[in-house]
């Protein structure tokens, strides 16, 4: 399968996603860039703005299976990996928690506590679940959507660094435009319910094994010394800000190689282009790094203090 094959069925899924999650062509590109990048995706927005929409449309999209946690102050990690029960016959058997589907969408991931989300954590780095000694695998499309609400909203707590660190992206949705606003509306009175994706009008447009070709295309597309030198400089340079306390990791140029690579392929280009890194460069970083205190009392945000860095340094001519 060649690049503009590959790049014209990313371009179908996407136009999927479009035409139900209306005003949010940044999000909508960016949860599908991680998902071919194999990354996991954090989702920060208010309530409301379309994340459960988003995730449950990409699999019916995909033809894969779509699970939804709710994350709440007394869940169990055995509540998201599962647990064994006793059988008739007298044996233990285990029975699969709701992590075992293939998009899952961990909600309000910042309600639960540490223990939990490290349960969710671990089967997001090794795509297994371990239950009484027993390891289980998820399938290999398996990617998590984890939502968290603004951290000023109440009964909220920031997720730690190292967990962070675990996802690909971060991305913000925002409200959509008025224009976006009234499509929403018009689209309810055509019929369209949230909670009955047969109302969506999204038609299986790839399923898991495309998936896997479209991972493998992503692959191979060409990176140039010059783009793993600019990736680099990009991310040590989060490391000497003076408006940053906090630098990016290593795994912060991975996954900015990784998702670049994946626009490349979406866009029809077998190789990646300087634009690619800037463009995804505040999704890649902005929840890895952590702005000055004095700094944030006067507003900056990590996406103020990225752009101020970009633009510092050097951008490879080809």
């Amino acid at each position: 399968m060649g690049s503009a094959a590959t790049g014209d069925q990313l371009q179908d899924i996407l136009g999927a996603l479009r035409r139900v999650v209306l005003g949010q062509d940044t999000v909508t590109r960016d949860c599908l860039l991680a998902l071919v990048a194999g990354g996991h995706v954090l989702l920060e927005g208010v309530p409301g703005t379309a994340k459960t929409l988003l995730v449950r449309t990409l699999a019916r999209a995909l033809s894969v299976s779509f699970g939804r946690i709710q994350f709440t102050p007394d869940l169990m990690p055995s509540d998201i990996t599962g647990v064994s029960v006793l059988s008739g016959t007298g044996a233990f058997v285990f029975r699969e928690g709701p992590i075992f589907h293939d998009l899952v969408l961990a909600d309000e991931i910042n309600r639960a506590p540490a223990k939990t989300q490290a349960a969710l954590l671990e089967a997001m780095q090794e795509r297994t679940v371990t239950a009484d000694g027993v390891s289980h695998s998820l399938s290999s499309t398996f990617t998590v959507f984890a939502t968290q609400n603004p951290i000023e909203f109440e009964g909220t707590y920031p997720l730690p660094e190292a967990e962070l660190d675990r996802f690909m992206l971060k991305v913000m949705i925002d409200y959509p435009t008025e224009e976006a606003e009234q499509g929403i509306l018009g689209r309810y009175l055509e019929g369209f319910e949230a909670d009955q994706p047969e109302t969506f009008g999204v038609n299986a447009v790839a399923d898991a094994r495309s998936l896997e070709g479209l991972r493998a295309a992503a692959r191979a597309v060409r990176v140039e010394q010059g783009i793993t030198a600019y990736i680099t400089a990009v991310v040590r340079a989060t490391r000497e800000a003076a408006s940053l306390t906090l630098g990016a990791s290593p795994r912060a140029g991975i996954a900015l190689l990784k998702t670049s690579r994946a626009l490349a392929l979406l866009e029809d280009r077998d190789y990646v282009i300087p634009d690619d890194v800037k463009l995804l460069a505040p999704a890649a970083l902005r929840h890895r790094v952590a702005v000055a205190p004095e700094l944030e009392l006067e507003g900056v945000s990590p996406d103020a203090a990225l752009k101020s860095i970009l633009e510092q340094v050097e951008v490879p001519s080809s």
